[in-house]
């Protein structure tokens, strides 16, 4: 039989080891817990008050005296342990704050530049835990979706739509940056991210959640690196969740490395023109997912001196007729015309169309959907807004005249904002439209070409004060009231109608019109007095009409 150790010896062997272990952990450095705080403090005030200072420093990262603060600490090179961000996060694009005082924010895009930059990796770089109090920090809803172009454009390369749907949804899922996908190309190689799905709670409460879990030992789990179930739990009912950052084996690796391409402002601008070159000779609908970041990227580049490398390198891109025919088969393909002139513009700044050639593809695209009657507001916003400087003049003197394109609100706006004059009567006439499409078309048409003429103010308010009533004739008012109108006649006409409606949605949407006017142009006590007598009395207590009342009283 083997013989046990004496308790003597065994206590001999462990001394040594305990007291290695001592010393380790009396020579063990402190970690660092860097805070962001552009919100509430009770979340990083409540890790301060309950992790050891022994084994805990803490930095605040915001400096509210300047607007660099985030590559102030990279200049200091501040390296984090563990991360704490607080702030508002409900649009993914940045945290905020919702103090009235306050200007301190921190956008995502400047998130991305100090994990990819070379001067500011150290920053993120031994994260072992971040918590990202913020609303919707770890939603994995995509923000960029795989879109019926890029699927056609696959279609066109060859594979069967059955392929072409399966490849744009992996596409998507790789590059569809959701809000946890973001912060797990941030925080590349972190083992723990906690954030939240959905909303988050707001300070008040997130601190006291945080000060029971410390109370029952949580600190001993901070900065291990290691998910915390008792946390987690804490957290479940307001939709708390962990991810890790993305690694070297991950399937984000490849569109995190893009990422940093794209965002790191220390390359040699050779360097990112070889990038886009490489990345544009990808598959469009590949292409068409990083939309965004191409024009960001090629706008920095446009305005940027080159060197020698760099030139040489554009115009080798320049002269990539393959790369360059996908590229403009996905654009002439685009769903909304917005995308087709973003992806235009970009191929100007490319060297692949002149501003001649961009002008011309924009305006064969406009002919082309109204040919087909599928010119949307949107559409015709985009049409109206890049012609604003009337620039598209030449290459619509070639669109065919009025009558041949379908008798409809969106084409006549589309065409007057190319400079065919003669339809813009048509154009108004969707502001009375029955139809809320029509109406839309018109006060996006309206809002980039505004009602100068006093005449034709006058012949539009007549029109909506004859109309019935009801929802659209309210659109119709809420239309005129951006306009800030000074013209007499026109300020009477609407007083006459005041008295004349039933609806005291009408009334108020006439009130709105007349609070934003010239008081200059009305006769204020006669028409308190018409508006106090006429006016439908609201259930609801004080509304625009009583606040016009008083108004006009002042003013007298």
């Amino acid at each position: 039989m083997r013989r046990r150790p004496s308790v003597l010896l065994s206590l001999c062997l462990w001394l040594p080891f305990a007291a290695v272990a001592e010393l380790a952990a009396a020579g063990e450095p402190k970690q660092t817990v860097c805070t962001i705080t552009v919100n509430s403090d009770d979340e990083r005030e409540a890790f301060r008050r309950n992790l050891p200072a022994d084994r805990f420093e803490f930095v605040e990262l915001v400096e509210g005296n300047r607007p660099d603060w985030l590559a102030s600490a990279c200049r200091r090179k501040v390296q984090c342990d563990v991360l704490v961000i607080s702030g508002h996060f409900d649009d993914g694009s940045e945290f905020y704050s919702d103090k009235l005082d306050s200007r301190d924010h921190l956008p995502v895009a400047e998130m991305e530049r100090a994990a990819c930059t070379e001067g500011c990796s150290g920053l993120f770089s031994k994260l072992k835990e971040v918590y990202l109090f913020g609303c919707n920090t770890l939603n994995a809803d995509p923000l960029r979706f795989a879109s019926g172009e890029a699927v056609r454009s696959l279609v066109r390369a060859g594979r069967s739509p059955a392929d072409a749907e399966a490849l744009a949804r992996a596409l998507e899922a790789r590059h569809g940056e959701s809000n946890r996908e973001r912060m797990r190309v941030v925080f590349q190689g972190a083992p723990v991210i906690y954030g939240f799905s959905s909303k988050a709670p707001l300070g008040a409460r997130a601190g006291p959640l945080l000060e029971r879990y410390f109370k029952a030992g949580g600190g001993a789990d901070v900065g291990q690196g290691s998910s915390s179930t008792a946390l987690l739990n804490l957290f479940s009912q307001v939709s708390m969740k962990s991810a890790a950052g993305v690694t070297p084996a991950d399937l984000q690796a490849g569109h995190r490395d893009d990422v940093c391409r794209f965002v790191d402002d220390a390359q040699p601008s050779a360097e990112r023109v070889r990038f886009l070159h490489a990345l544009l000779k990808r598959d469009a609908a590949e292409v068409q997912m990083y939309l965004e970041r191409l024009d960001a990227l090629t706008a920095l580049l446009a305005r940027a001196p080159l060197s020698a490398d760099a030139i040489e390198a554009r115009a080798s891109l320049a002269q990539d007729t393959d790369a360059r025919g996908r590229y403009l088969a996905l654009a002439r393909d685009a769903d909304n015309l917005a995308t087709a002139s973003r992806m235009l513009v970009i191929a100007q700044r490319l060297g692949w169309l002149s501003d001649d050639d961009a002008r011309r593809e924009l305006v064969e695209l406009v002919d082309a959907r109204a040919r087909r009657s599928a010119m949307s507001a949107a559409d015709v916003d985009t049409v109206c807004a890049s012609n604003a400087r009337d620039e598209l003049g030449p290459a619509a003197a070639a669109l065919y005249p009025a009558r041949a394109y379908a008798d409809t609100t969106a084409n006549a706006a589309a065409l007057a904002c190319l400079g065919q004059g003669d339809r813009r009567p048509r154009a108004l006439r969707g502001l009375i439209a029955d139809d809320e499409r029509e109406a839309q078309v018109a006060q996006v048409y309206l809002r980039h070409r505004p009602i100068q003429d006093a005449d034709e103010l006058r012949s539009v308010t007549a029109a909506i004060a004859r109309m019935s009533g009801g929802a659209p004739q309210v659109r119709a008012l809420d239309t005129l009231a951006a306009m800030r109108i000074a013209d007499r006649e026109t300020l009477a006409t609407l007083a006459l109608l005041f008295p004349r409606t039933r609806s005291i949605e009408v009334q108020r949407a006439i009130a709105g019109v007349l609070i934003r006017a010239d008081y200059h142009a009305m006769t204020r006590p006669e028409l308190a007095r018409a508006l106090r007598a006429s006016r439908i009395k609201s259930a609801d207590g004080d509304d625009i009409v009583d606040a016009l009342i008083r108004r006009l009283q002042a003013a007298s």
